[in-house]
């Protein structure tokens, strides 16, 4: 879409939002009913389409897909008359009489980027959230599932008025003359570098957002850890949509007395896991470039297992490397793909200086049955969102908020925390007249009198 019409586009949004009788709760709640009966009768479509991005197994496209939409729409649907209503709250005294109010207001027109590795969910349910706040959407898939966006594109116009919610396709170029226009609020899921340039674009605007970035996610395997379901729980939530998940662990840090055993375990359950030889429940990398880069990540590493690929298919193979350097390509950024780094540690200080020596996390993972240790490594590290004994599924708790901190990423949604992402509490208060204290007024000849009252906050 050209530049021009983009404009038109948002002027016609300003002017949806003008008229509010067009998008109250009543009819913001209908339309959140016609998205949920709308994607229900194209849930095939959906699933062909991901497939056809890059081959996601059906399973995972209903559960970390279509799932978390369903969820998200349902919360919605039920919950936000009452999330909506104005919230009391008691007044200063020295404001009375009065009576104070919280209302919750859309921002206005938002922009949502969202990314290829979730490419239906990572679109939907932030629009879920905007829309039902009162906002109108532009949403801009991702140009590297494209059969995804076309699917999106369907959704959207069959359910949305483009003054109310668009779906624009296109490539950077596109994403620039987006990011080039003042919005009310932005809100970007995507990689850390991306993440800066559009924090940056959208500061001339000093426009309000979320970053939904990534990062390096340790997960930690102290010795008393139930071994066999940690294997599980890891080689699960690491190699899931093939290693191409934003919270998936990064790395492993394994304490050394049970290192070797533990590597044993991870490879044992990779076999189990992955019997078929076409690998026919695991999904491919999203592109050449992407798998070519993954590739050669590997060039002189340690491959304990795993390393086959295939470049006619994207295909690279649950793969796990001993120890690389940390000044290797491998470790400078987050790997966003099935290769699982493994280290040991022997002291906890050695596992700081480690984990320290990145940036604050999206995510991290202890598996330990030690409540101390499990203690210490939740006051020592800052990070997005954990877990203890399982990786990945606290996204799926719409009671926490998800979200990143530092250079993973600014602000959090999901569930009621994505009805505070897209609103914006607006507070009002209502003075009486039957009372007007003068001594706030000029001349100020009670000065000392003030100065005595104030020793009671001194």
């Amino acid at each position: 879409m050209k530049e021009r019409d983009i404009k038109d586009l948002i002027k016609s949004q300003d002017n949806f939002l003008e008229h509010s009788t067009e998008h109250t709760i009543e009819k913001r709640i209908s339309i959140l009913k016609t998205l949920k009966s709308t994607i229900k009768s194209h849930e095939q479509e959906i699933v062909d389409a991901i497939y056809k991005d890059f081959q996601k197994p059906e399973f995972e496209v209903l559960t970390t897909e279509l799932f978390v939409v369903y969820k998200e729409l349902n919360i919605f649907i039920k919950n936000l008359k009452k999330w909506s209503k104005p919230k009391s709250v008691s007044s200063a005294w020295l404001n009375f009489p009065s009576s104070d109010k919280i209302y919750y207001v859309p921002w206005g027109k938002v922009l949502v980027i969202a990314p290829w590795n979730y490419p239906f969910q990572l679109a939907i349910t932030p629009l879920i959230g905007a829309i039902a706040c009162g906002n109108t959407v532009v949403l801009k898939p991702s140009e590297h599932a494209p059969h995804t966006a076309d699917i999106l594109e369907k959704i959207i116009s069959d359910v949305f008025e483009q003054k109310q919610a668009k779906v624009i396709q296109g490539a950077v170029d596109t994403a620039k003359n987006l990011l080039n226009q003042k919005w009310d609020y932005v809100f970007f899921t995507g990689s850390v570098p991306v993440g800066r340039i559009v924090s940056q674009q959208i500061a001339k605007h000093m426009t309000p957002h979320t970053l939904e970035l990534g990062g390096k996610n340790p997960c930690i395997i102290d010795s008393s850890a139930n071994l066999d379901i940690a294997a599980k729980r890891i080689c699960w939530g690491k190699f899931l949509n093939a290693g191409q998940t934003c919270i998936a662990p990064d790395y492993l840090m394994i304490d050394e007395n049970i290192k070797t055993k533990f590597v044993e375990k991870l490879i044992s359950t990779l076999k189990e896991f992955y019997k078929d030889e076409a690998y026919g429940d695991y999904a491919r990398m999203i592109h050449a470039d992407h798998f070519e880069k993954l590739v050669g990540f590997l060039d002189d590493q340690a491959v304990i297992y795993g390393g086959e690929h295939n470049a006619k298919t994207n295909f690279l193979a649950p793969t796990l490397v001993d120890s690389p350097e940390f000044s290797s390509d491998l470790m400078k950024e987050e790997i966003f793909g099935p290769i699982l780094p493994i280290y040991g540690y022997s002291t906890f200080d050695e596992l700081k200086s480690t984990i320290k020596a990145f940036d604050k996390p999206l995510s991290l993972y202890v598996f330990s049955e030690q409540d101390q240790f499990i203690k210490k490594v939740n006051q020592n590290f800052d990070f997005g969102g954990g877990v203890i004994n399982d990786t990945i599924v606290h996204f799926v708790n719409d009671k926490l908020p998800f979200g990143g901190v530092g250079a993973s990423g600014v602000g959090n949604y999901h569930g009621k925390a994505s009805f505070y992402t897209f609103t914006r509490q607006k507070p009002l208060v209502h003075r009486k007249n039957w009372l007007d204290i003068p001594i706030k007024y000029p001349p100020y000849t009670k000065v000392s009198s003030f100065k005595s009252f104030l020793n009671l906050f001194r």
